[in-house]
């Protein structure tokens, strides 16, 4: 039995069409990723004190002489290599008939360019050998490989109901990161910013992968 409401008029049960109105984890991570990526790109604007073990942790690991193995882990970033694993994912997701995951994926390959080029611009970071040179941070190659790879991955896990693609992907980007760093292409803030910039871009994919349309009850 319902109780009145303080006006001795019937209670009413509040109307409930959806989930409560709450701060989803998706979107706290979403911001706090945005929120270290400002904190590092403002440190690399000022050269502040970040900068400094950042630098010491690349003279730690760096190998200034190329090798085959980090040449070809940093080479999983190239456009040439990552781009047609998410062109092949996304088209087998649209042939299953989930085409809004698909756009959400392709849409954020795109934006990747978009954030990446003009960034890399105005921060104007020289590279730990090159330091003639300049915009390097963030790291594209990152960029590149964790919007394609994990994003691949997103599209097709749902058909396979397995874990293998996720761990792939992880263990794909891991490796661009690895090699960018010891080969001395990117300093690990570059490629952490990269990271932290996709996180989003990603999570929306994820958002498109699982979402369902809700029919309304009669």
């Amino acid at each position: 039995m319902r109780q009145p409401d303080p006006g001795g008029r019937p209670g009413t049960i509040p109307p409930v069409p959806g989930r409560p109105a709450i701060i989803r984890p998706a979107v706290c991570l979403a911001a706090l990723s945005l929120t270290a990526f400002a904190l590092i790109t403002w440190q690399v604007l000022v050269a502040g004190p970040l900068l400094s073990p950042d630098e010491r942790l690349s003279r730690a690991v760096v190998r200034s002489v190329p090798d085959a193995v980090t040449e070809r882990l940093s080479d999983l970033g190239n456009i040439p290599v990552a781009l047609p694993v998410l062109v092949l994912a996304i088209a087998y997701a649209a042939w299953r008939g989930h085409r809004p995951g698909a756009a959400a994926a392709a849409l954020a390959m795109a934006l990747v360019p978009a954030l990446i080029v003009p960034l890399k611009e105005w921060t104007a970071r020289p590279g730990p050998l090159e330091p003639w040179a300049a915009g390097y941070y963030p790291s594209g190659h990152t960029a590149t490989s964790a919007v394609a790879y994990i994003a691949a991955a997103l599209l097709i896990r749902p058909y396979t109901r397995r874990g293998w693609p996720t761990a792939a992907a992880l263990l794909l980007t891991a490796a661009t990161a690895a090699g960018l760093i010891v080969r001395g292409w990117h300093w690990p803030l570059d490629v952490l910013a990269s990271l932290l910039l996709c996180t989003p871009l990603l999570l929306a994919v994820r958002w498109a992968v699982r979402r369902r349309s809700v029919r309304p009850s009669g």
